[in-house]
């Protein structure tokens, strides 16, 4: 695990000027898990390198599964850019024939490994923490059970972890039909893996039933299979084909930015004024969270892209009514900034965030009205109507974005205490150096 260590409580210190800071930000976590997926199933005649993956709980968990699954890994996380390598080897689609798989927190290696186990031969179980165990899995299985010769279930029999694979190869002639209004990462694991699935080398479909939510991270999805020479479009609304076309180049693969992490930096121009440039990213990114940076301007910020990255300057603040359904992980930062605005700011559309590290909404509400924020809480969202604000200390539900949005208010009022900090390295573990260097 990361060198940083974290106290069991931490005070945020109010910034006592406007800010005029450049950050960079570690790599994409979304797209270091799917690009890790991508190179253990990639047949290639060369080494291969994962250029700026980000070194977190989510993807160390990720790099030490696909180990016990046989592949070899070999993350150099202190080189300059954090640097994955996946030297030649010769192998099957999953060398390992069984394998007692922990995630602990991680849905996107819990989701993504489910599917993935099922190109192999043999008997897998994944499991991990009390919350993954709470966090419902059983659209993905029952779309695993649509094939032949596989078997997938939830062994407590309640729809979530632990989760037990047994397969012989799955294999499929016909479209894959998969819900995913609880999570896109269902889709998103299937449509990683499905070029295995085939039966005779031909496209496999994928039918998704009803809502699909986050669609920019399908989005990501396929744009990195396109990247990584895999066949994968959109054909419908609601459609999609995957193939291997049996051509693979990416022998170094470049990690983006993590735009979810760029949001609190975003967010912190927004809440203290002055300007905050996260470098490396710009509008073209392929994670559908830099648009976040689309909702400050609505609530007055300046935003302006360049070739160093992309810039926020706060302005005074005014509220809206947005659907965050596609950029759902910034639902938490843009309720902090919501806190400083003039009028309500209501955000909808986004009840599936309640399935994630902890009930989103809930725990939002929750600790927003301990800060002296006036909210209302749907079933699909919440409105938060400013207040005048004062300090507390702050649970985080040991839910990483809980915590570094929170922290966003304690830029501004005095005597905000993030309570079990350390939750950060779930997806950041440098979260709080960085955000005291806006100082």
């Amino acid at each position: 695990m990361s060198a940083f260590t974290y106290p069991d409580e931490l005070a945020i210190v109010p910034l006592t000027k406007q800010l005029n800071a450049t950050v960079s930000v570690p790599g994409s976590k979304s797209i270091t898990n799917r690009a890790l997926v991508l190179a253990a199933l990639t047949k290639m005649d060369v080494d291969l390198r994962l250029v700026g993956a980000l070194r977190s709980e989510d993807t160390e968990v990720m790099v030490a599964a696909l180990r016990q699954l046989g592949f070899n890994v070999d993350p150099r996380w202190d080189e300059v850019e954090p640097t994955v390598h996946f030297p030649y080897q010769e192998r099957a689609t999953i060398p390992a024939n069984s394998a007692d798989l922990f995630v602990a927190n991680s849905g996107t290696t819990m989701r993504f490994l489910t599917a993935m186990v099922a190109a192999g031969i043999g008997r897998y179980r994944l499991d991990g923490v009390q919350r993954m165990r709470e966090r419902p899995i059983q659209d993905l299985l029952d779309s695993l059970n649509q094939m032949r010769g596989i078997r997938a279930w939830s062994e407590s029999g309640n729809s979530c972890p632990p989760v037990v694979v047994e397969t012989t190869g799955a294999i499929t002639d016909r479209p894959i039909k998969v819900r995913a209004g609880i999570s896109s990462q269902f889709l998103s694991g299937l449509m990683l893996v499905a070029p295995h699935f085939s039966e005779n080398g031909e496209p496999v479909t994928i039918e998704v039933e009803g809502p699909l939510v986050s669609e920019p991270y399908i989005e990501m999805t396929l744009a990195m299979m396109k990247q990584w020479d895999y066949g994968a479009e959109k054909t419908g609304p609601s459609c999609f084909r995957v193939w291997d076309n049996g051509q693979h180049n990416p022998v170094s693969y470049v990690i983006e930015p993590d735009a979810s992490a760029a949001s609190y930096f975003w967010a912190a121009a927004a809440i203290a004024g002055g300007r905050v440039t996260v470098s490396g990213l710009n509008r073209q990114s392929i994670q559908g969270d830099v648009r976040f940076v689309d909702v400050l301007q609505q609530m007055g910020c300046r935003v302006e892209e360049c070739d160093a990255g992309i810039t926020v300057h706060g302005k005074p603040l005014r509220g809206l009514d947005v659907d965050m359904n596609a950029i759902s992980d910034t639902v938490m930062t843009l309720a902090a900034v919501a806190c400083f605005a003039e009028g309500p700011t209501t955000i909808r559309n986004v009840g599936h965030i309640r399935h994630k590290e902890t009930d989103r909404i809930a725990a939002l509400a929750t600790e927003l009205r301990k800060l002296g924020a006036a909210v209302e809480e749907r079933p699909d969202g919440l409105t938060i109507a400013p207040r005048p604000l004062k300090g507390c200390a702050v649970d985080t539900y040991n839910d990483h974005r809980m915590a570094m949005s929170l922290a966003l208010v304690g830029l501004k009022v005095p005597g905000v205490v993030i309570r079990n900090p350390g939750c950060v390295a779930k997806t950041y573990p440098g979260f709080w150096q960085d955000l005291d260097r806006l100082r």
